[in-house]
């Protein structure tokens, strides 16, 4: 007896990408009508200050003191300030004690280092290009990137994807 084969299948192509960009423009959009949301964005605008002070005050010192070359002073200077950042994101800004602080470390040092890398790519065009002093194109470059630095830090580092568990537990 002869058994009938299976159907076969349409190849699988994976996530439609327009539709996941639609998606998150929707959360997006959700998350904007939220006041927590903003909260959050003023805690992390209060934590990012004092990384702005520490990594502008590092750099300052690396540049003039030392004369460290201005790209490798802007990296010295990221290194003191994303512990500082972490740590007080971590716990004030987005409250994510429930997720798995390595996890989040990881997740938050990749964010931090894609803001860096733009950071750097500014500082670059700003000095180079424009001829801007080297403190103040840092000033910038840091502002520039900071956008990247809470979307990234909200939405993957200590979101629900994170681990915090938000959205399973119902909160």
């Amino acid at each position: 007896m002869q058994r009938d084969a299976p159907p076969l299948a349409a190849p699988r192509r994976g996530p439609e990408p327009p539709r996941r960009a639609a998606d998150h423009a929707l959360r997006v959009g959700r998350g904007l009508r939220k006041p927590a949301n903003w909260m959050q964005l003023v805690k992390f605008s209060v934590v990012g200050a004092s990384g702005y002070v520490v990594n502008l005050a590092v750099y300052t010192t690396m540049v003039h003191a030392f004369d460290v070359h201005y790209i490798l002073a802007a990296v010295i200077a990221f290194c003191v300030a994303v512990t500082n950042n972490f740590l007080w994101n971590r716990h004030w800004t987005f409250a994510a004690r429930a997720g798995h602080m390595g996890f989040q470390a990881a997740r938050f040092l990749t964010v931090s280092l894609l803001a860096l890398g733009f950071n750097l790519i500014v500082l670059e065009v700003l000095v180079s290009v424009a001829g801007t002093e080297k403190v103040l194109a840092q000033a910038i470059a840091i502002l520039a990137a900071t956008p990247l630095n809470f979307i990234g830090n909200k939405l993957w580092s200590f979101g629900d994807i994170a681990g915090s568990g938000a959205r399973r537990s119902g909160r």
